[in-house]
């Protein structure tokens, strides 16, 4: 409240009968959401004595006490900060993973809403149950975003640098209309592939194989002209087809048209 307003109630306060010096305060009635019954008797904000509210609403009402902003101040939402991502849902093929968080205070008079708790993302594991190497059958190019990439090792369990890949330059031929419909926030990164667009997408381990130095789909086997095939992880539906271009030490495209193989 500002301070031409605090003095005008004054002034209109010491004019007043002296029945009404005492105003209506909303200190202790503090209400959730819209509460008729969460009342008193005093001034509100729109200068008017009688009866104001204190409840969430009422500012949307325009009904509240004089006081209710400092009263009842407005309190955000806050959430831990992400959990570790979780292993994929299922091993040997694509699949999802998780990470969440959790609410440390819930909002309150007006604050803001609490954020989502939970995050999804494709994901794919290369070693089964027993610890062994997943086998790698020949197929489509499984991709994803190249944020995805940043979080994988660079070196091996007794600190020795991985082989750091490569990069495969593609054309992009054909997309399915799926990449654009989902929403979700684990599959934005798909709405950039769009065909016509020159992509990167790069070949390092664990996706790389160990005995041919090579990432499933990427093309080395097949000439210029093959139509290749492709699929995003976290959307199944959204895929299509590409021209591979040419092999390159390091990736050199736009962020958005930069991926990884998975």
């Amino acid at each position: 409240m500002g301070p031409s307003v605090t003095c005008w109630l004054l002034l209109l306060v010491s004019t007043l009968p002296e029945k009404h010096w005492v105003t209506g305060s909303c200190s202790g009635k503090c209400c959730r959401g819209r509460d008729l019954s969460c009342l008193t008797t005093g001034w509100r904000l729109d200068r008017v004595y009688g009866t104001c509210y204190c409840d969430e609403d009422c500012t949307g009402a325009r009904d509240c006490c004089f006081d209710y902003s400092t009263e009842c101040p407005a309190r955000d939402c806050a959430v831990s900060e992400w959990s570790f991502w979780s292993g994929c849902a299922k091993l040997c093929q694509p699949s999802v993973r998780v990470r969440v968080r959790h609410v440390e205070q819930q909002p309150r008079n007006s604050g803001e809403a609490c954020p989502g708790l939970e995050q999804r993302a494709g994901c794919r594991e290369y070693r089964d149950h027993q610890g062994g190497h997943c086998g790698h059958d020949a197929g489509p190019a499984f991709i994803t975003s190249m944020e995805f990439g940043k979080g994988r090792p660079k070196h091996d369990s007794y600190g020795n640098p991985l082989d750091p890949g490569f990069c495969v330059e593609f054309t992009l031929e054909s997309r399915s209309p799926h990449c654009t419909v989902e929403n979700r926030p684990h599959t934005h990164w798909m709405r950039y592939i769009t065909a016509g667009f020159k992509v990167c997408v790069a070949c390092e381990p664990p996706a790389m194989r160990n005995n041919s130095g090579s990432c499933q789909g990427d093309g080395q086997e097949s000439d210029k002209e093959a139509v290749l095939h492709w699929q995003a992880m976290g959307n199944p539906r959204c895929s299509g087809t590409w021209r591979k271009i040419r092999k390159t030490q390091q990736c050199s495209c736009p962020s958005q048209h930069s991926f990884v193989f998975i």
